[in-house]
């Protein structure tokens, strides 16, 4: 049964950090592209980065936020810094059998998410 684990999510103040892991069980993650999106209330689901074929960003993200594997543990991390209010919300990760990061519609084939983790910035 394939799963994937989101966690690392907290109460952070602007300026902070956070790692965000993505812990695959039932199949090998380094197999697949892998994606983090985010999503805050009200507002529609982004994709923040994607590792496969190299690593691509958000322009909302970049130069902030790290997306990195350890295929020992089965685990992609998204790590974040400079955190800002806007980055608040619910960080999933996701992978499909057929996903490539360079594809135009960003959440087709995406059979696998995770649990998901709540990311606050805030003072």
């Amino acid at each position: 049964q394939f799963q994937l684990a989101n966690s690392g999510g907290g109460l952070v103040q602007p300026g902070g950090s956070l790692k965000l892991s993505c812990a695959a069980s039932g199949f090998a993650l380094a197999n697949y592209a892998v994606t983090w999106f985010r999503q805050a209330p009200g507002k529609e689901r982004e994709r923040v980065s994607c590792t496969n074929e190299g690593t691509r960003y958000s322009d909302s993200v970049k130069g902030r936020f790290t997306i990195s594997r350890d295929n020992t543990k089965n685990t992609v991390y998204l790590e974040m810094n400079s955190l800002k209010p806007e980055d608040s919300g619910n960080y999933s990760c996701a992978t499909g059998s057929f996903y490539f990061c360079s594809q135009t519609d960003v959440e087709f084939g995406l059979n696998y998410w995770g649990t998901g983790t709540l990311v606050t910035v805030s003072a």
